[in-house]
């Protein structure tokens, strides 16, 4: 570019409003209280398309020539910003052509379709579809829009830092914007800073998609050879070189974070709002969070930037399974415990009055048996008091938190054949979920029945449910039978299910 813009004018003059609303500054409450500080967001995720893009597409669509805009516009995405200019060409009564990759969910396409897009599927990457793009462009002569580097679609996201200020007059510490390609933390930026120098840009990347640290560290664009696709509205192997210019100048740092902390912080939003955010808007909120832990702020007023609520309805069991783990109220362990009755009530009692998240266990070993659990704690601290208590009762544990694969793949394989577990019978259990209510179960169990498989999750519902498998000699199975009438609990018993026979017996 020849000269510098002047965004605080640009942005000034944004037209955004015909179609972008203003959107509240909400204090968090809940988050406010457990970071000690004033968290507020800046509710992007209430557009019209549940997105801050709009906002900048529709200021660069808006600021096209006439005769640009009869020929139609053409961008490349899979994501929010589609939708924006899809909604901005519907409202300037201009043709859209969006192209996207051939592996864009359904659901994605249907909504740029129900606002007048035209969808063109190419290619099976962003890289591949903006290749596409540009031939059109070129053949078709439309006006391309770039979704973070151009000016004009920076100012329109800069609006956004306009409305903060306008919306809060009293100091802010530090503002949090998610980073991507750039141009919301950008536009940001460029304004708030040109009126309040004082108050910090923080962008927010994911530790796996973080383009734009890697640039500022190198000190100029790096392409990045993949990327992470849970934040997939962020997941962009190069930033923009108006936006890089923009976050050399103006953004203090870039915050860097794991997709279980964004998970922990899409479930914080929702305690707080009853709104689910996507993994990329909650970003902002992530770094909000690691940056007051981590410079131990008190009293300050922090913004996050709740960018987006685009979220796949899939991504939800994920979210609900790693949320514990980022925000640190769970741990995963390990432990070995002496593979004789009784073994499993001991180890329960230790953990006292902690829930437990999760039981898997597979009868292997005549010596030792091998469990893996999950156990709802305040803090990392408590994890670390746990193993220190079950190693003094001679109940050696391994803390598998931090252990991606324990997480992503272990939790759900712990089982197999057992062909040494003899006289084995299977049942499924349902009782009132409740804090103990897996230690009572446990303690109802006849001594000599040995436990040779057991599964619970807590999944958050009313009733808990447990697999068990037993040991039942025949001597003993007309008190195994009476125990299964007086347990008060609901049962099934699943010896015979195929499922069973096949991966289990």
């Amino acid at each position: 570019m020849t000269s510098a813009p002047d965004y605080l004018e640009r942005i000034l003059n944004a037209r955004v409003y015909d179609v972008a609303v203003e959107t509240p500054l909400d204090l968090a409450a809940n988050l406010s209280a457990r970071t000690h500080n004033r968290l507020f967001l800046k509710r992007e995720d209430m557009q019209p398309v549940f997105s801050f893009k709009l906002r900048g597409a529709y200021n660069k669509m808006a600021n096209l020539p006439p005769q640009a805009l009869e020929r139609g516009v053409i961008c490349a995405s899979a994501g929010n910003h589609a939708q924006g200019v899809a909604l901005s060409a519907q409202k300037l009564g201009t043709r859209a052509v969006i192209v996207m990759p051939a592996t864009t969910p359904q659901i994605k396409i249907d909504a740029v379709r129900a606002r007048g897009g035209e969808v063109v599927l190419a290619g099976e990457s962003y890289s591949d579809s903006y290749a596409h793009a540009l031939e059109l462009e070129a053949r078709e002569k439309l006006a391309f829009v770039h979704p973070y580097d151009d000016p004009d679609v920076i100012a329109g996201q800069g609006t956004i830092g306009m409305e903060i200020l306008r919306a809060h007059p009293q100091p802010i510490h530090a503002v949090f914007c998610a980073v991507g390609g750039g141009g919301l933390v950008a536009g940001v930026a460029a304004y708030i800073k040109r009126l309040r120098p004082e108050t910090k840009i923080i962008g927010v990347e994911t530790v796996d998609a973080n383009a734009m640290a890697q640039s500022l560290a190198a000190g100029h664009p790096v392409t990045l050879e993949q990327v992470g696709l849970f934040a997939d509205g962020t997941a962009v192997k190069r930033v923009g070189d108006e936006t890089f210019r923009l976050c050399r100048q103006y953004v203090d740092e870039i915050i860097e974070v794991d997709n279980d902390a964004i998970c922990a912080s899409i479930k914080d939003v929702f305690e707080d709002t009853r709104s689910i955010l996507e993994p990329s808007g909650a970003l902002a909120v992530a770094g909000a969070k690691a940056y007051a832990q981590r410079e131990k702020l008190r009293d300050k007023s922090l913004v996050a930037v709740a960018s987006g609520a685009n979220m796949n309805f899939d991504r939800l069991r994920f979210v609900a399974e790693r949320a514990e783990l980022g925000e640190q109220r769970e741990a995963v362990l390990a432990v070995t415990i002496p593979e004789r009755p009784g073994s499993f009530r001991q180890f329960c009692q230790l953990l006292g009055n902690r829930s437990i998240t999760e039981f898997n266990y597979r009868y292997a070993d005549a010596k030792q048996a091998h469990i893996f659990v999950g156990v709802r704690v305040q803090n990392r601290s408590e994890a670390a008091k746990i193993i220190e208590l079950l190693e003094q009762h001679q109940l050696p544990a391994i803390d598998l938190t931090d252990n991606e694969m324990a997480k992503t793949h272990v939790r759900y394989m712990v089982g197999g054949h057992a062909p040494q577990a003899e006289n084995e019978v299977l049942y499924r259990f349902i009782f009132p979920e409740r804090p103990g209510a897996l230690t009572d179960f446990l303690s109802r169990l006849h001594s000599d029945w040995n436990i040779s498989l057991f599964h619970y999750r807590n999944h958050g519902a009313d009733f808990g449910r447990v697999l068990v498998g037993m040991q039942v000699p025949p001597s003993t199975q007309a008190g195994f039978a009476e125990f299964l009438r007086q347990s008060g609990y609901e049962y099934t018993e699943e010896t015979h299910n195929p499922a069973y026979r096949f991966f289990l017996g």
